[in-house]
């Protein structure tokens, strides 16, 4: 009897020694093993102050931050596509502090808008390094709205540059593009920022990047633009509560100094861009635990963004 108590009493030591010795490998293994959450970026809409998106990717990208998946709604269907086909954001960068509203656009006589951005299509043929979604470096989905029905269309394959015009196509000053038998403007009007569409992609952790600005409340404005710029303004305060839910951690470079066709001033906007990206730094850096252990190289910390333990 004795005999058999001891034989029994030894199996539990020894599967008791066992298991902890797998709790301790696991445990050593985790930090290379555990898999990092999968981010989505939501770029929105705002012309040209859209620019301060490229300041956004370029401190990702210095702190080696994987996005996952890219969204993009007017400006930012523009800066996701070129990014998500394998710029760099100091490419980016580049070509931001030359371009200007004529490489894009023109003025033209029409019923449907006072300017046609088929000169976007040549830009975009000249820096995007791929020409189709299904060719891209990082999965992009692009809004537009449908303007019969008042519905947000999402592209995620085939052609780019016509579905970033479309998604470019801003009511009242460029003319509305026609895809599949659709006709399409800004997709401000339906994903002024597209948080929604990167959780139907798969994002865990979405980073929101909100370009909220408007001239000077007592300020006048100098022309039609800056009357529709300002309703698209309001429009996209007032749908926060349809977008904002879906996303994480929420960034608002301070654009308002920035009028809407403000191109002459792409590099500060960059940098408005950076600055904002940097004050959110530990947030998002908590999502994924970045420790030298975790499988990605340790980045050096902004002092200024950063608090010190």
């Amino acid at each position: 009897m004795w005999g058999l108590r001891l034989r029994v009493l030894g199996k539990v030591l020894r599967s008791v020694k066992s298991l902890s010795r797998e709790l301790a490998r696991r445990q050593i293994a985790a930090p290379d093993s555990v898999p990092l959450p999968k981010i989505g970026i939501a770029l929105g809409g705002g012309f040209a102050r859209g620019i301060a998106h490229i300041g956004v990717l370029k401190v990702l990208e210095e702190e080696n931050i994987p996005i996952s998946f890219v969204a993009g709604t007017s400006v930012g269907a523009l800066i996701g596509a070129i990014y998500c086909s394998g710029a760099s954001a100091a490419e980016m960068e580049e070509i931001a502090c030359r371009v200007r509203f004529r490489d894009f656009a023109r003025w033209t006589i029409s019923r449907y808008g006072f300017a046609s951005n088929r000169r976007m299509a040549g830009l975009l043929n000249s820096v995007l390094k791929v020409k189709t979604f299904e060719e891209l470096r990082i999965p992009l989905a692009v809004a537009a709205t449908d303007f019969a029905s008042g519905n947000g269309v999402i592209f995620r394959s085939g052609d780019l540059v016509e579905t970033v015009r479309a998604s470019c196509a801003y009511p009242g000053m460029f003319e509305p593009i026609r895809i599949d038998n659709k006709v399409l403007v800004d997709g401000m009007l339906a994903h002024p920022v597209p948080t929604k569409p990167l959780r139907e992609m798969g994002a865990e952790r979405v980073l929101a990047i909100h370009l909220k600005g408007r001239w000077d409340v007592g300020g006048v404005p100098r022309h039609l633009f800056d009357v529709i710029g300002q309703c698209f303004a309001i429009a996209q305060e007032n749908s926060a509560a349809l977008w904002r839910p879906w996303a994480d951690l929420l960034i608002e470079p301070e654009v308002k100094a920035f009028k809407y066709d403000d191109f002459e001033h792409s590099c500060e906007l960059v940098h408005a861009g950076e600055a904002a990206m940097r004050a959110g730094l530990a947030d998002l850096r908590a999502w994924l635990n970045l420790l030298p252990a975790a499988g990605l190289p340790a980045a050096i910390p902004n002092p200024a963004a950063v608090p010190a333990d």
